[in-house]
């Protein structure tokens, strides 16, 4: 069992069994909205999500990322979450102020 849990967004939380999918299509399959403006294929930087505890759980770094880590558009506590698996434990994310929607009401 993964936990997936985004302080920003009142504290919700995702538990799966399922450590196949991408951090993105776990937060998608549970209705919660997360930004990518290029159709989940790691392009760009949309999708980005500050990682606040469990860094150490999740799949490698794409080169994809480290393409963007290179270019110091993915900080070291940032992951690209079209990229990113959970493959154990739980994860802490928030949504970065330059991904957050108008639509959603966002805490802190």
């Amino acid at each position: 069992m993964v936990r997936i849990r985004i302080q920003n967004l009142g504290n919700r939380s995702i538990e799966t069994e399922n450590t196949e999918r991408k951090v993105i299509e776990l937060i998608h399959e549970n209705r919660i909205d997360w930004m990518h403006a290029c159709g989940k294929k790691g392009r760009c930087t949309t999708c980005k999500m500050h990682i606040l505890a469990g860094q150490e759980y999740l799949s490698p770094e794409t080169p994809q990322e480290l393409q963007f880590r290179d270019l110091k558009r993915l900080l070291s506590n940032e992951r690209l979450a079209c990229q990113a698996q959970l493959l154990q434990g739980e994860l802490t994310i928030s949504v970065p102020e330059s991904s957050k929607f108008p639509h959603l009401t966002y805490t802190e």
